[in-house]
């Protein structure tokens, strides 16, 4: 009997597994492909779009360029996964049956139940997101003077705020826009819980940015014209970006599978407390031992190499493999200018330094992405982004 395989999802997580799923299953299994876009983001790059919206055709792929003609692609919002029925619910489409279900969904911003915030800030998660900051950036200033600039704040100083940082000082010094820039973090230090020295070298790029950086104090709650600290002073806005967190998908509420913040726990093979639904990327927590793999696109292109072969070995009644993490290193753009991190020797050549800046850093990040977009749609899509990775 031929098995239904469907994967939801079409971040890192849903189009790697696309990729190698096609080629594991062969002919053996139907393979649906279910997201609520057309298009796959590289959305560790979708930053780029807050300076400059054109660079949105360089960073999506329609999903033509990455399934195959036997795949099924149904656009639609999951709304829920009935694990008894095996039947994944869609909002506005007919349900999809499975056999073995690959929950890739992403997750969503958790903004930790401080009032307002919400409702009064901005996100950056998806292309539209990216988008409406662009817009809501390029509101601001067009209202403001040298006198009175426009008030940008970003709240969360992890990769996504930092890289949002960087991009509006991009597009103040490109478009010479009245704007200040405000980044605030919770903890004591931006990038928390990495290494001091990528922490100062990201600092560094930040202030000489003019990016203005406030650490060690907790917004406690937010209104439509500022945001209050637990000790410091409210900081006035025109434009908020919260980026202070993730948590998992509505869409997960009701799904009878061992999960935290409706982010689904899976073992070293991605699979389930329910052996008929495996998870990998942000969606899911993967145990790796003392602690689980990081939500990071890294681990889910990692994972994705991996998880179509385990959905073949268990139609198949195989062993499944373990997957162990491998973290190559770290690279953070802040605007033109980027870090690297303990980036994994090539060839066997050890690097004389762990963290550098600089021409070889920006390339390498570049190299990063383009290699992505190779790897789940074609070499000649790489060139032609290459330009604004």
């Amino acid at each position: 009997m031929t098995e239904n395989v469907v994967v939801l999802g079409a971040g890192y997580a849903g189009a790697g597994a696309i990729k190698t799923l096609q080629s594991e299953l062969g002919g053996n299994a139907r393979l649906t492909w279910i997201a609520d876009v057309d298009y796959h983001l590289v959305l560790h790059e979708s930053h780029r779009v807050i300076r400059d919206p054109d660079v949105r055709s360089d960073i999506t792929f329609p999903v033509e360029d990455i399934a195959d003609p036997s795949t099924q692609f149904i656009q639609a919002e999951v709304a829920g996964l009935d694990t008894d029925e095996r039947v994944v619910e869609l909002a506005d489409e007919e349900d999809v049956e499975y056999d073995y279900v690959l929950v890739g969904l992403g997750t969503k911003t958790a903004y930790y139940g401080i009032p307002g915030l919400e409702e009064h800030s901005l996100t950056l998660k998806c292309l539209d997101d990216a988008l409406e900051i662009n817009e809501a950036v390029t509101a601001a200033s067009k209202e403001a003077t040298r006198g009175d600039p426009a008030q940008v704040v970003i709240g969360g100083a992890g990769l996504s705020g930092i890289q949002t940082a960087g991009e509006i000082a991009e597009f103040r010094d490109n478009n010479r826009a009245p704007i200040e820039i405000h980044l605030v973090e919770a903890l004591e230090e931006i990038f928390p819980g990495n290494d001091p020295e990528i922490q100062q070298a990201l600092r560094d790029l930040l202030e000489e940015a003019g990016v203005q950086i406030h650490t060690d104090d907790p917004i406690t709650e937010a209104n439509d014209e500022a945001i209050e600290f637990d000790e410091g002073d409210p900081l006035e806005y025109d434009v908020l970006v919260w980026t202070g967190g993730i948590t998992g998908r509505d869409a997960l509420d009701d799904a009878e599978v061992e999960k935290e913040h409706n982010r689904v726990h899976a073992d070293a093979t991605f699979q389930t407390s329910d052996e008929r639904v495996f998870a990998i990327g942000d969606s899911a927590i993967i145990d790796q031992g003392d602690q689980p793999a990081p939500p990071t696109a890294q681990a889910a292109w990692q994972a994705a190499e991996l998880v179509g072969e385990n959905i073949a070995r268990a139609i198949e009644g195989r062993p499944l493999k373990t997957w162990e993490y491998e973290n190559k290193g770290t690279v953070v753009s802040v605007g033109d200018k980027a870090v690297a991190h303990e980036i994994k020797p090539a060839f066997g050549v050890s690097l004389p330094v762990d963290t550098f800046g600089g021409f070889a850093a920006q390339n390498l990040k570049k190299m990063i992405a383009a290699r992505w977009i190779a790897d789940i749609t074609s070499l000649n899509a790489a060139r032609k982004s290459w330009s604004s990775l």
